[in-house]
This record gives C-alpha cells, structure tokens and sequence, in this order.
C-alpha cells in the first residue's frame, strides 16, 4: 500500500506533506503578501445638504450607513479589487467584506476585507486587512443650484381659494409619505397655499400629476423667455404652472342642483363632502347613500358650499340614546348597500351647552350612528340657526325639508373631555415639509394668524383621529 511521505520544509526544516511549493503554510504566509497592489486608505465623497454619496461622473446615490449599497460603493473605490487579474498573472479573489464599526462623527469608515491570492501554482493563501475610508464633504448639483439664484427652470403654484389650511396639511403629508417633492429646490409658503421651485420641466410635470392623482385639481401653465441663442437656435424659458384645488373640503355641507343630483345616482340635493381624493366624495348624512363626483363635472359648474366646515360653524352635542334606523325603500334611487344600512341609526341628542339649562332634545338619522353610545360627545351642524347661502336651500329649510342636525364625527379622547391639554396627549404627531415663508407673509405675520394656524392644525388632527382611511393616507 501506498503510504504518503512527508517532507520536510525547505526553509524551516518541519515534516509537512508534500505541495508545489514544498514550503510549510507559516513560512508562505511570511514569504508573500496576499494583499499587495490592494489600498488601505480610500477618500469617499458626500453631499452635506442631501447626505448623498458620489458614485461616478457627476451620479449621485442615497444610501444608509452600513447599508449593502454604501459596501458596494466603498468596494469599488478600492484599487486593485477592480481588476481580476494582476499584471504579475496571479489571481486575487473576495472572499468577505463586513463593516467595522467606527465613530459616527469621525468621517472614517472602516471596511475588513478577507482575500485569497494564488501565491504559486495550486497554493492559495487567505489573509484578513481592514481598508479605511476618510469622507469628505462635497456639494452635489442639485445642492449647488439651491444656492445660486434664479437656478429654477419651473414653478409649481399650489392654491386653495379657502379660509383654512387643513387641506395643505393632508398634501403635506401625502407628499411626505409618497416622497413627490424630491428633486425640489425650495419650498414656499403662502396664506392661501404653496410655492415648489423645481430645476427641470420634467421634475415639475411629475409633481403635477402626483397632485392629479391625490386631489381635485385644475392646471394653467406659461412660459416666459429668458435669452436666446440665435447661432445655435437654442432659447432658454422659465415655466410657471398654477395649479388650483378644488376648493370643497371634508366635512363641507352642499346643496346640489337637481339636474347634478339626479345624475349622482339620484341622492339628496342636502349632501356632506365625505373625503377628498382626485374625486369628490359626497355622502347624504340621513340614509347614508354615497356618491362622487368627478372633477371635470366640478370645474364646468363650480358649487359653492352652504355650510363651510369651520370651528364656528360646529356645534358640539351629547348623545343621550340611539336606535336603529329603517329606511323606506325609494325605487329609483340607488339602493344603499348592506354595509351602509347598517352604519344607520336613529339619534337621540341634546346640546352640550344647554345641558341643565333646558330639556330640548334632537332625534336624527345619522349615518355615524352606528359610532355612537350614550354619553358620547359628537360635532355637527345646528340647522335651526345656520345662515345658509344658498336660496333654494333656504327655502327649503323654510319648509321644513331639512333636519334640523346633521351631525360630523365622534370626538375622541381630551377633546371630547374638553380638557385644556387634549392636544399635547395626543399620542401621534404631523411630520412637516422644510418650508421657507413667503416675504410677504413675513412682514404682516400677526399673532392673529399664527393662532388661525394652529387652530387649522388642531382641527386637521381632530378630522384624522375620527377618520380610519385618512390615516392609512398618511
């Protein structure tokens, strides 16, 4: 039998098994390097203002610390890995790289790299180094454009003809969440909406359609022209694009004309805007029945509100009992869904403010009566005392036609309490947009409407505890 012998190693003299090298597994560790021709030091480059890296010839890449995107790029700026083979014709080959973990403010990273290398023909060693990589700050173009003046390309007016701002609260967040003001240079805040400054057209046309899909809108745009190069046939213009929200809000009462109301599936012409999305969503607050309305149908014949949802215009009441609620069948009206039927009850209420001071009670059918329980505290509107703009509603109202309340929404938590600090218990707050305020503003900025803004942001959060799908929105 074939027993194998052993030799001994031509430099230490050891008993090894016979290799191509016949050198022991010590004496070639000291021999050869596996990491020559590899860097240990490397200089990565970072935007300040967006936190970006510098990947290559002006491209720039967001990415985490320690992410497998940020490995990836400090891999490739470490010379000699990017080559397989080296002049020398051996190979080298990665076998690991892992993060070392380093001071977050300390600029460095630090990346342990394990390698193999074919030191002779069929001997291959592995050997472990740590590469290090010194950040440096460096602006990115978007970043440098911000700076310079006039740097814009388009303009994005956002405006909203109302009294409030709940509505630029709700974009805000959608914006947030769905990251549509990326590649946006700045944003400006005005009374009755938003100014975005974008370096392209083509960011600007995106931004717009991310509004077509989330509120009702309509768009004018123009375009203005900077200079022009005659030899080169090459003209520079700047572009402005207003952009109008349908001015209808949550909660807003309407009273539609009969024609419009016939064509909604023939609801009540007394309707509640239930939400907002790129369609209207109108629902009647007696039988529950829901319509939409799309904004084309809106812009050709723009209605105005009755009842504009408001803090004054609120009346806060008790719910003293309730009861389910039948409806009679119409025939020619859209037959409301199970779901619906059951979301009805029948309401037994009084003012919050009159509580011990008479007995005046209200009995109605509600459609967020299925949310209610004795003892609840609910808003709505008091439609005995409403100044209601609209002639035929007012005639109507006149004859007895309309309920004397339509109620809103429960509240919740220390607002129905009525307790001082509701706002700060809340258990969730908003994120908002970097914004710079307008200069206009600046100068007529009165405690008057620094309250106005915080009573807006009250009431906006009061509407998103009560409303599940807005806060899936969010």
């Amino acid at each position: 039998g074939g027993t194998m012998l052993n030799i001994l190693c031509c430099m230490c003299g050891i008993p090894i098994a016979p290799n191509p090298s016949n050198t022991c597994a010590s004496c070639l560790a000291t021999q050869s390097d596996v990491t020559r021709g590899i860097s240990t030091e490397a200089t990565l480059h970072q935007c300040r203002g967006c936190q970006r890296w510098h990947k290559e010839a002006g491209k720039w890449i967001g990415c985490d610390l320690e992410s497998r995107e940020l490995m990836a790029l400090c891999l490739s700026n470490v010379s000699g890995l990017k080559t397989g083979k080296k002049s020398s014709g051996d190979k080298i080959r990665l076998v690991d790289a892992g993060w070392v973990w380093t001071e977050p403010h300390s600029m460095r990273l630090k990346v342990r790299l394990t390698v193999q290398r074919e030191v002779q023909s069929g001997t291959i060693l592995q050997q472990s180094m740590v590469v290090v990589f010194i950040v440096r700050n460096q602006q990115c173009i978007e970043c440098q454009a911000e700076f310079r003046q006039g740097s814009w390309k388009s303009l994005v007016q956002v405006r909203q003809r109302v009294g409030h701002k709940r509505t630029f609260l709700y974009l805000e967040q959608l914006i947030l969440k769905h990251g549509a003001h990326r590649g946006c240079l700045s944003i400006e805040t005005f009374r009755d909406g938003m100014d975005f400054y974008f370096p392209d057209k083509g960011k600007a046309a995106r931004f717009i359609s991310f509004l077509e899909d989330v509120v009702p809108i309509k768009v004018k745009s123009s375009k203005k022209l900077i200079g022009t190069d005659d030899k080169s046939n090459v003209s520079n213009f700047k572009y402005t694009n207003l952009v109008e929200i349908c001015p209808l809000c949550k909660d807003d009462l309407l009273f539609l004309p009969k024609k419009l109301a016939r064509n909604l599936g023939n609801i009540s012409r007394c309707v509640l805007v239930k939400n907002i999305s790129n369609v209207i969503h109108l629902v009647d607050p007696l039988t529950g029945q829901t319509a939409t309305m799309n904004p084309e149908s809106f812009w050709r014949d723009p209605i105005r509100p009755i009842i504009t949802a408001a803090r004054s215009r609120f009346t806060r009441y008790v719910v003293l009992g309730k009861e389910p609620a039948v409806l009679q069948q119409n025939a020619s009206k859209k037959t409301a869904t199970k779901r619906q039927k059951n979301k009805l009850a029948l309401v037994t209420l009084a003012k919050e403010d009159d509580l011990g001071a008479n007995d005046v009670q209200f009995q109605e059918t509600s459609f967020v009566g299925y949310l209610c329980k004795s003892g609840d505290v609910v808003t709505g509107y008091d439609m005995t005392e409403a100044q209601l703009v609209d002639d035929d509603a007012e005639e109507i109202r006149a004859a007895g036609n309309l309920p004397d309340v339509i109620l809103l929404r429960k509240l919740y938590g220390g607002v129905a309490t009525g307790e001082a600090n509701a706002a700060k218990m809340r258990a969730f707050q908003l994120q908002r947009l970097d914004v710079e305020v307008a200069e206009s503003m600046k100068a007529r900025v009165s405690k008057k409407d620094k309250d106005a803004d915080d009573m807006d942001e009250e009431d906006f959060l009061r509407e998103v505890e009560a409303d599940r799908e807005m806060r899936k929105n969010m």
